[in-house]
C-alpha cells in the first residue's frame, strides 16, 4: 500500500472578510481496492488538495477522529465497516465534512441509504474522470460558499457590502415580494439559474415564473404571511427558464423548467400604536433541486425495473397484475398469468460465463416483448424467470397462441459474440378467475404449471389444473419425509454383483441406494434421488453414503477375509462442495480404510460443469491413493480430451447402448468405439445393464468381459451379498466393489 502523502500545509486570511481560511481543502479518500485507491489518488494529486487515504473502514474512522476534512470520497463496500456506518459515525459525531459516495452496487438500496444519510452526491462505478473532478469541484465550491455565507451572516448588521456579497453569492435564489406578490428584490442567482435579470423581475408578479400547473400551490407559498415554525418550508414548484441555464453544463434533463424547493416567511412591521403587526410582504429562499429530482426519478425507476433487461421487476409486476385483476373483475373478463423459465440457461451461464448469460437474458427479453400486445406486461422475476399478464382475454386460446409465439421465438438460435446458442422455455399458465382470484394465487398456480412442463421434458406450455396442486403437495411431503429418512436411518445400500463373464466369478459390485419408506415400502434411487438433487438434500445424503459404505467395507473385510475395492458414484453437487476432499479423507481415517480400496466414479456431466475445479479435486484424491472411474460415457456432452485431462482408470458402457444389442453377429459401432477407446488408453472396462445371453456373448466376443445386470444378479442386501461372497469363496483376484447413487 502506498503511503499517505499530503499537500503543503499553510495558513492565510481572507483579505475581504478578515477570516482565517485554510488555502487547500483536505480530502479523505476511502477504498479497499489498492488499485482504485491509487488511481483516485493520482487523479486528484497536484490539484491543490490535501490528500489522505484509507483502505478500510476502521482506518477511515481513525482519520476522521483525529483530523479535519472538508470532503470524504467514500466507497460503500469495505471489508470491515461499511460506508453507511461511516456516514452514521460522521453524522453522530457532528463532523463537518461533505461525503461523495462512490460505489459499484447495482441495487438502489445503497444509493437511497447514502442520500438519506446526507451524501452530497452518489457516483456509480465505473465513473468518468471528468465527472469525478467536476463533482469534487462543485462540492468544495458549494462548501466554500456555504462557509463564507455563514461567516458573512454574522457581519450583516455592520456591512451592507458583506450583505450584498452573501446574497448574490448564495447558491439559492433569494427574493422578497410586496403584499401584492410583486418582486421587490431578487439576487443575482435568479439570472444564473432562470435567465431573467433583476431589472426584468423587479415589479413583476411572481406568476410570470411559475409553471401553469403549479400556480395554485404557488399562491399558497408566495402569499405566505406566517412566521417562525408555522411558515412554509420545502414546498416544491416548477419555474420557467429562459434558454439554457449557465450552470447546466451538458445536462439535457428539462432545459425549460427548473424544480425548486421553496421556503417562505411573512414580513411584518408594527403599526404606530404597536398593537398589531402589519403584513407588508414575503421573504423567501428557492433552491435548485432539479438534479436531486432527476436522481430521485432514476432511483424510483430502478426500484420498479430490472436493471439488466429494463423490464418491470416483480414489485411493479404485482402492482400491474393487481390493477388488471380489478379491471377484469369489474368488466367480468378473463386474464392470463404466465410463468416462464428458460431451459438450458444454466448450462449456457456455466459454460460461457455470466457476461454471456446476461446478454442471453437481454436478447430473450427483447424477443418475448415482441410477441406481446401494447397492454400486456412482461416482467423479470429474477434469474432466468419471467412473468406475463395478458388482460382482457377472449378465451384460453389467446393465451395458448401467445405461449406458442414465445416458444417459436426462442427456438431461433441466439448469437452471443460468435457463439450460437439454442434454448427453449417451460411456460405455466393460470387463468383468472378460474385458477385463482388473488395475485399470489395466480402466480403460484402459474409457477406450479411451469414445473409440470419441466417434469414432462421442458420446451412447452401447460395450463394449470387442480391435480397439479396435489402433485406439488406430494413433492413437499416427499421432501419432509426424505429429511426424516436421514434422521431415522431409513436409507440402506443394496449391491448388484459384477462378474467375469469368462469364469462366472464375482469380481465386484455396484452399490445402489434404497429407501425403506414407512408407508410406500422399498423405493429405488430413481424415485427420490433426482428430487434430492433439486432440493438441496444431496449433500447430507452423500455424507451419509460415505459413512455407510465405510462401515460396510469393514464388514466385507472381516467376513470375506479380503480387501474390498469400493467406487463411489459422486453427485456433481457433492464434488463441487469445497470440503468434499476433507470429508472423504476423514471418513477413511475414522474407519481405518486404505485409500487404495476406493475408486471415485464420476459421470461425464461433471466434466462440463467446472472442468478445471473437478480435475484439481480428482488429482488430490489420486495423490491420496484413490482411483477414478467414468460412468455413462458417450451419453452426455463429453469431449475425448477429458479422458486425457482427467485421471481416469475405469470406463463403463452405459446400459442405453447395451440394450440395443439384439444380434450376436450384429454391428454396434458405438459400443465398439467405446471398447476401442478403453483399450487404447489402457482402461478397465465394465458393461452395465446386461439382461440377455445375446448381449453377454456379443460383449465378451468383442473384448468386454466384466459385466453386471439382471442376467446375473439383481441388487441384493448387504447380508445377502456377504453370503454370496462366502459361498463363492475367495476369488482369483481381489474383489472390486463398485458403489453408486443409482
Amino acid at each position: 500500500m502506498f503511503q499517505v502523502v499530503e499537500g503543503q500545509v499553510g495558513s492565510g486570511a481572507n483579505v475581504e472578510t478578515g477570516a482565517e481560511v485554510h488555502p487547500e481543502p483536505r480530502l479523505l479518500l476511502v477504498d479497499d481496492e489498492p488499485r482504485l485507491l491509487a488511481s483516485l489518488y493520482e487523479l486528484l494529486r497536484d490539484r491543490g488538495y490535501h490528500l489522505t487515504t484509507a483502505s478500510s473502514g476502521s482506518e477511515a474512522i481513525a482519520h476522521l477522529s483525529s483530523l479535519r476534512f472538508d470532503l470524504v470520497l467514500l466507497d460503500l463496500r469495505l471489508p470491515d465497516i461499511g460506508g453507511h456506518e461511516i456516514m452514521d459515525f460522521i453524522n453522530a459525531r457532528g463532523i463537518d465534512a461533505d461525503v461523495i459516495v462512490m460505489s459499484g452496487e447495482v441495487g438502489i438500496d445503497a444509493a437511497i441509504g447514502a442520500l438519506k444519510r446526507g451524501a452530497y452526491d452518489y457516483l456509480r462505478k465505473p465513473y468518468a474522470r471528468e465527472e469525478l473532478l467536476k463533482t469534487v469541484g462543485n462540492a468544495l465550491e458549494q462548501r466554500r460558499l456555504a462557509t463564507m455565507n455563514a461567516h458573512i451572516a454574522n457581519q450583516l448588521e455592520n456591512s451592507e457590502k458583506m450583505y450584498r456579497y452573501l446574497v448574490d453569492s448564495s447558491p439559492d435564489i433569494i427574493y422578497t415580494l410586496n403584499h401584492e406578490g410583486r418582486f421587490t428584490f431578487v439576487n443575482d442567482r435568479a439570472y444564473q439559474l432562470l435567465g431573467f435579470s433583476r431589472d426584468e423581475l423587479i415589479g413583476k408578479h411572481y406568476s410570470i415564473l411559475v409553471h401553469d400547473e403549479d400556480l395554485e400551490r404557488a399562491r399558497y407559498v408566495f402569499n405566505e404571511r406566517r412566521v417562525d415554525e408555522r411558515a412554509s418550508r420545502n414546498v416544491e414548484l416548477r419555474l420557467k427558464c429562459r434558454g439554457a441555464r449557465s450552470n447546466a453544463g451538458d445536462r439535457t434533463f428539462n432545459n425549460t423548467l427548473m424544480t425548486i424547493s421553496l421556503n417562505s416567511i411573512g414580513m411584518h412591521v408594527p403599526d404606530q400604536d404597536v398593537k398589531k403587526l402589519e403584513f407588508f410582504g414575503t421573504y423567501g429562499v428557492a433552491r435548485d433541486i432539479t438534479d436531486r429530482k432527476r436522481a430521485e426519478e432514476v432511483i424510483s425507476y430502478q426500484a420498479y425495473h430490472d436493471i439488466l433487461t429494463d423490464l418491470p421487476n416483480r414489485i411493479l409486476f404485482k402492482d400491474r397484475l393487481g390493477l388488471a385483476v380489478i379491471q377484469a373483475k369489474r368488466k367480468q373478463t378473463e386474464l392470463a398469468v404466465m410463468f416462464i423459465d428458460l431451459d438450458r440457461f444454466k448450462l449456457v451461464n456455466d459454460t460461457l460465463g455470466h457476461v454471456k448469460g446476461d446478454e442471453l437474458l437481454q436478447q430473450a427479453a427483447v424477443r418475448l416483448k415482441e410477441c406481446l400486445r401494447k397492454g400486456d406486461t412482461l416482467a423479470r422475476q429474477g434469474g432466468d424467470e419471467f412473468t406475463i399478464v395478458l388482460p382482457e382475454l377472449r378465451d384460453r386460446d389467446d393465451a395458448r397462441m401467445v405461449a406458442d409465439k414465445f416458444l417459436e421465438s426462442l427456438h431461433r438460435p441466439f448469437d452471443l459474440d460468435g457463439h450460437e446458442v439454442h434454448i427453449s422455455a417451460s411456460i405455466g399458465i393460470a387463468i383468472y378467475p378460474g385458477d385463482g382470484e388473488s395475485i399470489d394465487e395466480l402466480l403460484r398456480h402459474a409457477d406450479i404449471a411451469m414445473y409440470q412442463v419441466k417434469a414432462l421434458g421442458k420446451n412447452g406450455h401447460s395450463f394449470y389444473h387442480d391435480s397439479m396442486l396435489d402433485v406439488s403437495h406430494q413433492k413437499i411431503a416427499l421432501e419432509h419425509a426424505l429429511r426424516r429418512a436421514l434422521e431415522h436411518n431409513e436409507l440402506e445400500m443394496y449391491y448388484q454383483p459384477q462378474l467375469d463373464a469368462v469364469n462366472g466369478r464375482i469380481v465386484g459390485a455396484e452399490a445402489l441406494m434404497r429407501w425403506n419408506h414407512p408407508t410406500r415400502g422399498l423405493l429405488s434411487a430413481g424415485e427420490f434421488l433426482p428430487f434430492a438433487e433439486d432440493n438441496g438434500l444431496m449433500l447430507p445424503i452423500s455424507d451419509w453414503m460415505i459413512g455407510a459404505l465405510c462401515r460396510d467395507m469393514l464388514q466385507w473385510n472381516l467376513a470375506s477375509g479380503q480387501e474390498v475395492r469400493l467406487s463411489l458414484n459422486l453427485s456433481p453437487q457433492y464434488l463441487d462442495r469445497g470440503d468434499f476432499f476433507e470429508k472423504m479423507r476423514g471418513a477413511l481415517v475414522r474407519y481405518g480404510i486404505s485409500p487404495s480400496q476406493i475408486e471415485v466414479e464420476i459421470t461425464e456431466n461433471i466434466c462440463i460443469r467446472n472442468p478445471q475445479y473437478a480435475i484439481e479435486q480428482l488429482h488430490k484424491l489420486c495423490q491420496l491413493g484413490v482411483s477414478v472411474a467414468i460412468d455413462d460415457f458417450g451419453t452426455g456432452y463429453s469431449s475425448l480430451s477429458y479422458l486425457h485431462r482427467f485421471p481416469i482408470h475405469t470406463m463403463k458402457i452405459d446400459q442405453s447402448f447395451v440394450k440395443e444389442i439384439h444380434d450376436e453377429n450384429g454391428h454396434y459401432p458405438v459400443i465398439l468405439a467405446i471398447i476401442s477407446i478403453a483399450r487404447g488408453l489402457g482402461l478397465h472396462l465394465i458393461a452395465e445393464g446386461v439382461e440377455t445371453e445375446v448381449q453377454s456373448n456379443y460383449l465378451k466376443a468383442n473384448g468386454c468381459e466384466t459385466m453386471q445386470g439382471y442376467l446375473f444378479y439383481r441388487p441384493i442386501s448387504l447380508s445377502n451379498f456377504i453370503g454370496v461372497l462366502r459361498a463363492q469363496g475367495a476369488p482369483a483376484g481381489s474383489i472390486a466393489a463398485r458403489a453408486g447413487l443409482a
